[in-house]
């Protein structure tokens, strides 16, 4: 009734991977995942630094910088002027760089990066504290 195959599937995985496709392994994915998260929590600390002078930021700054080149091999992250963002409000931009640190911890975590998830618990930290007494002026 049916007429058997006869060529191999091109789905097919039993002969291995295809040498033709760049694989990843998990570590390389989660560097690529966790390096992300850093570089966009880097980008969310640069408009906050732009709209309020701090050392804690600009500490948090240089070593997210740091982390991301590390994850990177070497190569420093890209980072733009300021002048020519939207203006947002501070307490947005906190609530995007806790959710960020959030995000990058997780990422660390998995992967057992120790100094990656430490940076990501501090800015989580600092990020709330920063949101704090906002939220105790709101009631």
């Amino acid at each position: 009734m049916y007429e058997p195959i006869r060529t191999k599937s091109v789905h097919s995985t039993v002969d291995g991977p295809n040498p033709d496709f760049p694989h990843r392994s998990r570590e390389e994915e989660l560097d690529i995942q966790l390096a992300g998260h850093l570089a966009a929590l880097l980008t969310v600390t640069d408009e906050l630094r732009a709209t309020q002078s701090s050392a804690d930021l600009d500490t948090a700054a240089e070593r997210l910088a740091e982390q991301v080149g590390r994850l990177r091999g070497g190569r420093t992250p890209v980072r733009a002027p300021m002048s020519g963002r939207r203006e947002r409000s501070t307490e947005a931009l906190h609530r995007r760089a806790h959710a960020l640190a959030g995000r990058a911890l997780v990422v660390a975590a998995s992967r057992a990066d120790t100094a990656a998830a430490i940076l990501a618990a501090e800015r989580m930290d600092a990020h709330t504290a920063a949101l704090e007494p906002r939220a105790l002026a709101s009631r």
